[in-house]
């Protein structure tokens, strides 16, 4: 990426820090990293999502190839979610952004209390 290309509306970085920026997208890859999860089990896994929430981030990964899909018959029909090889790509991107979350959101809480405080 040259210098004055940086972050152009279609630049690939910015395709990825789009996918990331997303909370939702970075929890749901991480947490179908132990493998495949039926929908039921993956909102229980991660909690405080929402269905609907659930159901569009796990349609927002499938469509840019990062988890798959898989319908199994029988009555009743059960789908569960995975990974891709592609979305386990992510996995390590994800773990270093959440070592920085904890060894550096004490600073992030206390800027954001003294920002309040001196407005």
């Amino acid at each position: 990426m040259t210098e004055d290309q940086d972050f152009l509306a279609d630049c690939r970085a910015r395709l990825a820090f789009d996918l990331l920026g997303n909370t939702w997208n970075s929890v749901v890859l991480w947490a179908l990293k132990d493998g495949p999860r039926r929908p039921g089990a993956l909102r229980e896994h991660i909690g405080g999502i929402s269905q609907k929430v659930l159901t569009e981030t796990l349609r927002r990964l499938e469509f840019n190839g990062l988890v798959e899909r898989r319908a199994y018959d029988g009555a009743p029909p059960r789908v569960e979610y995975g990974l891709t090889g592609l979305g386990r790509t992510l996995l390590a991107p994800i773990d270093a952004f959440g070592a920085w979350a904890f060894e550096h959101g004490d600073e992030v809480m206390a800027a954001q209390e003294r920002y309040t405080r001196e407005r």
